[in-house]
């Protein structure tokens, strides 16, 4: 499945997954990200997330990102 912050990535369901692992690259972080439809996920929010293997869960959808460098 390709990466759902990818620019260039077709878009991917939002939500699909339960667990994603995200870059600094990736900050801010928001649920859903950029690359994934929208049409069917919940309103986009924004998720605090620190240091390197920090986590966060959207209270939304329940998807937890991880945080890795």
């Amino acid at each position: 499945m390709p990466s759902p912050h990818s620019p260039t990535a077709p878009l991917v369901p939002a939500n699909a997954e339960n667990r994603y692992e995200v870059t600094r690259a990736d900050l801010p972080l928001s649920c859903p990200m950029p690359g994934m439809a929208l049409w069917n996920s919940h309103p986009k929010v924004y998720l605090p997330i620190v240091d390197d293997g920090g986590e966060s869960v959207c209270a939304y959808c329940g998807a937890c990102y991880v945080l890795r460098d």
